[in-house]
Order: structure tokens, then C-alpha cells, then sequence
């Protein structure tokens, strides 16, 4: 599966205001699968790590990353068992994932000045007859953007779609502290 063209643009974007090439910046890619949005924050400058509950899938990501002639640092971890490390990455990314109380976790995870890119599917997709159908892996209109539409959090860009998938897709960025 290629990468999603929102995260390509975005990744690109935060990497050019961050000055990513220095390669201080740290990004996470979480739930990454095999990796193909670790792939592009790595291949952007960013010191990248991922997490996943699949073993096999961090392997092929970390293997991947080499076989491009990047780093990517992955870790096997149960995100409802094993807290996100806190202000620790300039870059979040999440993609076709859902766990509503990693919400906070995230925003925490994201240093001052940070950024988080999120897309993943609504409750329009089940009109669509693919992809998941359950309410715990579908988000409610307007859920993603009311999660970080909060205090020290600038919404920078978001949107919902409903062609090719109905997807939420948000770039926010933490409020430099101070």
C-alpha cells in the first residue's frame, strides 16, 4: 500500500519548518504496520521510530528502512498496555488507526512546538461496504477535529471526505510553550 498523499504533503511541510535534515528531529509513526509512513518521515530527515503490535510488521519496517538506506527504529508494543513515552517527538503520525484513549497519550507525546498528522476512516465508511465497519475503529463527524480543537493545540488544516474513503484527516501542531 502506498503512503497516503495527506501524510506525503504534510510530512514534507513540518519537515521544511523544522529544518528536519539537521537530525535532531524525532517523528513516530504509530500502529505503523510495515512501515510505509515511517519510510517517508525517515526518508524527510526525521530520526524515526515506530511501534506496532505485530512483531512481524516492525521487523518488515525496520528491514524496509534499511533496504531504502534509512533508519527506522521500531518497537513491538500493546499501545492499551505500554504508555507513549511524553514531549519526546517534533512529528506524530497516525493512519487507519483508532484507540480514542491514546488521544491524550498523543498530545502528550508531542513536544513543544510539535506536530501531529492524523487520517483515519468515519462512520461513512460502512456506506461504502469496505474497510471497517465496527464503531470502536470508525470516528463520529467532527471527533477527530473536537480532540484537537483544545487548549494549546492549533488545528492547521482538517477535513472529512468521503471519496475514494470516508476518512478524517487533521495536521495540528502544539503550542510552543512560553
Amino acid at each position: 500500500m502506498s503512503p497516503s498523499p495527506f501524510v506525503v504533503e504534510w510530512v514534507a511541510r513540518v519537515a521544511r519548518e523544522l529544518g528536519a535534515a539537521n537530525g535532531d528531529r524525532r517523528a513516530l509513526d504509530v500502529a505503523m504496520g510495515r512501515g510505509r509512513h515511517a519510510l517517508v518521515l525517515a526518508q524527510a530527515g526525521f530520526r524515526t521510530f515506530g511501534v506496532d503490535v505485530k512483531l512481524d510488521a516492525v521487523r518488515d519496517a525496520v528491514t524496509n528502512g534499511a533496504h531504502a538506506g534509512v533508519s527506522i527504529r521500531g518497537w513491538c508494543a500493546d499501545l492499551t498496555q505500554h504508555p507513549l513515552p511524553e514531549a519526546r517527538f517534533e512529528a506524530l503520525v497516525v493512519t487507519r488507526y483508532l484507540q480514542r484513549d491514546l488521544f491524550p497519550a498523543l498530545q502528550r507525546a508531542a513536544r513543544s512546538g510539535g506536530f501531529v498528522l492524523y487520517e483515519t476512516f468515519t462512520t461513512r465508511q460502512r456506506a461504502l461496504n469496505t474497510g471497517p465497519t465496527s464503531p470502536d475503529h470508525l470516528l463520529e463527524p467532527g471527533e477527530l477535529r473536537a480532540r484537537f480543537d483544545v487548549a494549546g493545540w492549533e488545528l492547521l488544516a482538517y477535513e472529512e471526505t468521503c471519496e475514494p474513503e470516508a476518512v478524517a484527516r487533521l495536521a495540528a501542531r502544539r503550542l510552543p510553550l512560553g
